[in-house]
């Protein structure tokens, strides 16, 4: 089950392609105090990992807050430390040894937005005056690899710079990071030459990821191993597909809940499905799985929906304006994906064999929250 607390919707950047209104606006302890009840009543009955992850806005503009929430997660007379993991997603732009040493002593995941190389970078996540951010987070990267156990950085990438994700890999590579997301933006045009460069692409990526194996320094990126996974298991079970508004909730700064953290907006629109002080806990809301819609016929007959994304009800909308609606371009990214990662499966395994699939297996108990 996965809770994302936006602890403030301040922010010290303008990266172009947010989908957080930035407001000035911080969760109060006793909205905090309401949400975590929340979490705990909505998730008490069940035996899932429960992943609470602090967002923004930039958390970490409100480090002292976040203590507090913990100390508030950790109190509570349902928490149960074999169940709960938390997680915080930053800019990059404020890191310390203070930081550091919470994340470790509270086991907490942490991850850094970062979208590649100074070029990259500074073109879409910029500071409010419109300043540089790549030096700054490079830096923060370099110091929280050198202090914490383990780093997550995710990167999203665009239509015009789609070409340069394999060099985006290479360039975390190089910093030496070993967890590399890449996530599409989503609300960005993509038209019929970007989605025709996908494929080759992605094997690029592919490329790169087998040679990391055979050279035995393995890297899980997500585009490869969240497929690889999927594949192993033969398709998408029940709790791996998208549960928004049943096992999936999104809190405002002032107690709204939204069924997933990209639906939020400027919070004045028709997602919300209720507040942590209304009396009345809000009514399930599913995302109507995509698979099983007449929006979506040419899935039903897909010889690859069975590891295909289509049920993603927050990327659907996104990308189609629907939930239930799968786009052209998120029906070629997940082709894509699904053809690069059996390909690269097929490789490893019969170079590797067994030393390949016992990593993958380690790789998906330590990325299993993330």
């Amino acid at each position: 089950m996965k809770f994302t607390i936006f602890v403030t919707q301040q922010c010290n950047l303008r990266c172009s392609y947010c989908y957080i209104e930035k407001k000035q606006k911080t969760i109060s302890f006793t909205t905090a105090e309401k949400v975590i009840d929340f979490i705990f009543k909505k998730s008490i009955l069940g035996h899932e990992e429960i992943n609470i992850g602090f967002f923004g806005g930039e958390p970490l503009l409100e480090f002292k807050l976040i203590k507090k929430i913990t100390n508030l997660i950790y109190d509570h007379p349902f928490y149960n430390p074999d169940r709960v993991n938390l997680s915080i997603v930053s800019n990059g732009t404020i890191f310390s040894n203070e930081i550091a040493q919470f994340i470790i002593d509270n086991k907490i995941e942490f991850g850094i937005s970062c979208d590649g190389p100074p070029f990259i970078q500074d073109k879409y996540r910029f500071t409010i005056r419109g300043g540089e951010t790549s030096h700054l987070v490079e830096k923060n990267i370099k110091r929280a690899l050198y202090l914490l156990p383990n780093l997550m950085v995710n990167a999203v990438y665009h239509p015009d710079t789609l070409i340069y994700l394999p060099e985006t890999v290479k360039y975390f590579s190089s910093l030496g990071i070993k967890q590399i997301y890449l996530n599409p933006d989503f609300s960005a045009h993509w038209g019929k030459k970007d989605i025709d460069l996908l494929q080759d692409i992605y094997d690029k990526i592919g490329s790169i990821y087998t040679k990391y194996y055979l050279d035995q320094k393995p890297h899980f990126i997500s585009l490869i191993d969240s497929k690889i996974s999927v594949i192993l298991q033969e398709g998408y079970n029940n709790l791996d597909r998208c549960r928004m508004g049943e096992a999936e909730f999104a809190f405002t700064t002032q107690g709204d809940i939204y069924p997933c953290e990209r639906l939020v907006g400027n919070g004045n629109n028709d997602h919300c499905i209720g507040n942590v002080f209304d009396q009345i806990m809000p009514s399930s809301m599913s995302c109507h799985l995509a698979e099983g819609s007449d929006l979506n016929k040419e899935c039903l007959t897909c010889s690859l929906k069975d590891y295909c994304m289509n049920w993603c009800g927050c990327s659907n909308y996104m990308t189609s304006g629907f939930y239930n609606r799968v786009s052209s371009f998120l029906c070629a990214s997940e082709k894509a994906a699904i053809k690069t990662s059996f390909n690269v499966l097929q490789n490893l395994g019969e170079k590797l064999g067994p030393v390949f699939f016992e990593y993958l297996g380690r790789q998906s108990i330590v990325n299993s929250t993330a």
